[in-house]
């Protein structure tokens, strides 16, 4: 699967004519393999440099976090197996990954890369599950290190984090009112009204945000072979869910649930509901597409 790279900041700068009074501006582009737009409300001048630090930052996460990009400090994780002095950025989304996997009992896993590139290219299916586990990651300020064998994939969780640290961005330069999406969403201010659908089923409902994420994973979007490309890394199952919903406070973790939930049966859900941190709620589309929510 190709990714898309970012595009520069001149279609930020295009999008905001000068000595425009205070009204709703879009600014739309690519990063992480997403579609990205953000959607805000302001002054000409301050959007312009809202802007500016928003696909700035957007870049750098790229940089960092990238699976295609060979000079990249995952990529450089997963080519040497250690990655020292990791970032602020890699430890704290490091960190959220640790307490997904043990909120979700493993259900949330990015050593599944080697069986995803196994998949793909038709290779040792089962050697690449053996290599998953995360407990046998290690991490620290100093430095990151994988068991022999490992590889990271961040794609079930970084899209939600770069949601969060744009929309970090943008409260840091005043703004009230904004929607973000960089393949998720959170809203600042609000309501923002914003579609769920499932790509069998269609649009099945909408929901409306304010300062609230959602975060969507459908496994049949993409395919590898016979499997959807999102993979159970306990066992070898379909998944439950055609799609999954999750609305929380933060898009990162809204986007780690909604991946791990994608194979946990109702009382799995409800359990995991019940843990995660804040007001959680969870919208289930079955394969008939039935909506259900939690």
């Amino acid at each position: 699967m190709k990714r898309r790279r970012f595009l520069t900041i001149s279609a930020a700068m295009a999008l905001v004519p000068r000595g425009l009074a205070a009204e709703e501006r879009r600014w739309t582009g690519q990063a992480l393999g997403a579609e990205v737009s953000i959607a805000l409300f302001g002054p000409a001048e301050r959007t312009v440099a809202a802007l500016k630090d928003c696909t700035a930052l957007l870049q750098e996460i790229e940089a960092e976090f990238s699976l295609y990009d060979p000079a990249s400090a995952l990529s450089q994780l997963n080519r040497d197996g250690i990655l020292p002095r990791p970032s602020p950025n890699m430890h704290f989304l490091l960190g959220l990954v640790g307490e997904l996997n043990r909120m979700t009992l493993g259900r949330f896993d990015p050593t599944v890369q080697p069986l995803w590139l196994a998949l793909a290219n038709g290779g040792d299916v089962a050697a690449a599950r053996q290599s998953i586990g995360w407990r046998r990651v290690r991490t620290s300020v100093a430095r990151i290190e994988l068991a022999p064998g490992q590889a990271l994939t961040l794609n079930g969780i970084v899209q939600g984090f770069a949601t969060d640290l744009v929309t970090g961005v943008l409260e840091a330069h005043g703004f009230e009112r904004a929607l973000v999406q960089v393949g998720e969403m959170r809203g600042l201010g609000g309501p923002w009204t914003v579609g769920i659908s499932d790509p069998v089923a269609g649009l099945v409902t909408t929901r409306d945000l304010t300062s609230r994420a959602i975060a969507t994973s459908s496994p049949s979007a993409l395919m590898l072979g016979d499997n959807g490309h999102i993979l159970d890394p306990i066992e070898e199952s379909a998944p439950r869910w055609s799609t999954v919903s999750v609305e929380a406070g933060s898009a990162a973790l809204a986007d780690g649930l909604s991946t791990a939930l994608v194979f946990a049966d109702l009382a799995e859900v409800k359990r995991i509901k019940a843990e995660a941190p804040g007001d959680i709620r969870v919208l289930l589309v079955d394969a008939e597409g039935n909506l259900r929510t939690v």
